[in-house]
C-alpha cells in the first residue's frame, strides 16, 4: 500500500516541472519537492521522463477541455473568442511560470512524445477557434468573406506569443497593446 497519494504527488510534480522546466529539475529535486523516496518515485511513475509526460498530460486535461467548453457555448461566438484572448492575457500577466505547453514546446519539442502532446493541444485550440469563428460567420458576427481557419491560426499563434511575453512583467503594456490590436482584427472581419 502506498504511503502517499499519487494524484497529489502528480499535481506537485506538475507544478515543479511547470516552474523549473524538465532539464532544470533533477530527480533529487523531485524527491525533495514531492516528499517521497526515489524508489517510490520510480516504482509509481517509472522515470523522471514518464513523470514529466504524466504531469504534462494532467495540465492538458485541465486546460484544453476548458477552452473547448468556452468556445462551444451557444449564442454569439465572438464574445467567447474575445474572452479567451483576454483570459490568456490576464493569466499570463499574473503568472510568471508561463504556460506549461509553451514551456514544453520551447524546451522539449524535439522529443516526439512531447511534440505529439503539444501539437495535439494546439490542434484542439485551433479546431475550437475555427468552429467558433465559423459559427460567428454564420451568425453574421463576421463578414461572409472572413476566413475562420486562417483567423483561428492567427489567434493560436498570437496566444502562444502572449504566453511567452507574459513571463516578462517588465512591460505589460506590450501585451495589452497587442491584445487590443488582435481584438481589433476580429472587429475588422465584420
Amino acid at each position: 500500500m502506498k504511503e502517499f497519494d499519487p494524484d497529489a504527488v502528480l499535481d506537485t510534480a506538475m507544478t515543479v516541472f511547470w516552474q523549473r522546466g524538465y532539464e532544470a529539475t533533477s530527480t533529487a529535486d523531485l524527491v525533495a519537492e514531492l516528499g517521497i523516496a526515489r524508489a517510490s518515485l520510480y516504482a509509481t511513475f517509472g522515470s523522471k521522463h514518464k513523470l514529466y509526460l504524466r504531469a504534462l498530460d494532467r495540465y492538458l486535461l485541465a486546460r484544453d477541455p476548458a477552452v473547448v467548453e468556452l468556445l462551444s457555448r451557444p449564442g454569439p461566438a465572438l464574445p467567447a473568442v474575445r474572452a479567451l484572448v483576454e483570459g490568456y492575457v490576464t493569466e499570463s500577466l499574473g503568472d510568471d511560470r508561463g504556460c506549461f505547453v509553451v514551456n514544453a514546446a520551447v524546451e522539449r519539442m524535439s522529443e516526439d512524445s512531447v511534440a505529439r502532446r503539444v501539437r495535439s493541444s494546439w490542434d484542439t485550440v485551433e479546431v475550437a477557434l475555427t468552429s467558433a469563428l465559423l459559427r460567428a460567420r454564420a451568425q453574421g458576427e463576421l463578414s461572409a468573406d472572413a476566413e475562420p481557419r486562417a483567423l483561428a491560426r492567427f489567434l493560436l499563434v498570437f496566444l502562444q506569443g502572449v504566453r511567452v511575453f507574459g513571463r516578462d512583467d517588465m512591460h505589460p503594456e506590450r501585451l495589452t497593446d497587442a491584445v487590443r490590436e488582435a481584438l481589433r482584427i476580429l472587429d475588422w472581419s465584420v
